[in-house]
């Protein structure tokens, strides 16, 4: 399935991140390739489809398949392009850790509700707290990197377990404890956090 949409991807038909889910999206954009090569548009993998969709696209690398962020990281803001970056994009919903203008790795992240929205702006890390718990919710903030006041980026148990369907109060979340973990580790007091739109 990730293949499939990854194939499609490079045909500019399918405009997300492969998920290996297949659903409406995905079917559309089977039906808009069949239809562009005169194939029946069931938006049903045939084996007609499959073999023609192998014959016009390259084989998919493996980060290609399995992305680490479900949307596209965004252009980078001209201020992440030097120097050690937390460059956190509010459109693409995406935290990217660059060093010396070269993408290391990224994330999918949230931000906080229209009543606490996470500030934008450029920052620097001023502290940062492994086991953290929020003094004002009483709730747990691990990997905690502190740019603004208490707004710092770290993992979320909630956003790991509802995605989108919650926010936080200010705060960026990182669903992948794996990577915030390893973030965490790489990031130094003093590196700069870039949130912009």
């Amino acid at each position: 399935m990730r293949e499939l949409q990854a194939r499609l991807k490079q045909l500019g038909l399918f405009g997300r991140n492969p998920t290996g889910y297949y659903g409406d999206v995905t079917a559309s954009a089977v039906r808009a390739f069949q239809s562009r090569h005169k194939l029946p548009a069931s938006g049903t993998v045939t084996d007609r489809t499959w073999a023609k969709l192998r014959s016009v696209t390259r084989q998919p690398t493996h980060d290609a398949m399995y992305p680490p962020t479900a949307n596209p990281v965004a252009k980078l803001d001209p201020r992440c392009m030097t120097g050690r970056v937390l460059c956190v994009s509010k459109t693409s919903r995406t935290l990217a850790w660059v060093v010396n203008g070269r993408v290391v790795s990224a994330m999918d992240v949230r931000f906080g509700s229209q009543y606490t929205p996470t500030r934008e702006g450029t920052f620097s890390v001023f502290a940062k707290s492994r086991h953290h718990v929020s003094t004002i919710y009483h709730t747990p903030m691990p990997y905690a990197m502190f740019f603004s006041g208490g707004q710092a980026v770290h993992y979320s148990s909630d956003f790991a377990a509802r995605g989108y369907a919650g926010a936080s109060h200010g705060c960026v979340n990182v669903r992948d404890l794996g990577r915030i973990s390893a973030l965490f580790d790489q990031v130094r007091v003093g590196d700069k956090v870039v949130v912009y739109w």
